[in-house]
């Protein structure tokens, strides 16, 4: 993960032909500032990247994915794979 402005980007390195959204927008995705408070939030694919961004948090330092009990999530890779349920904190 890295930080430009007020967006997350997150990179994959095992897209196998590219990132996909299933069925619509992304969704399944969180950011938390530095109070490490979630926010639901909206993530879009650019190339091979992830930018994830919600307006209740203007300086990101972390994601999350599929964070919940039952996540409602929607990202796949190139070759049909979903994503797994991840986090970029680690405490």
């Amino acid at each position: 993960m890295s930080v430009k402005g007020r967006h997350a980007v997150l990179s994959f390195t095992h897209g196998y032909g590219g990132l996909v959204a299933k069925g619509g927008p992304l969704k399944g995705f969180a950011v938390a500032g530095p109070d490490k408070v979630f926010h639901p939030a909206r993530a879009r694919i650019r190339g091979r990247t992830v930018v994830v961004a919600s307006d209740a948090v203007e300086q990101p330092v972390a994601v999350r994915y599929g964070w919940a009990n039952v996540p409602d999530m929607n990202l796949y890779n190139g070759a049909g794979l979903p994503a797994s349920p991840f986090r970029t904190d680690v405490e």
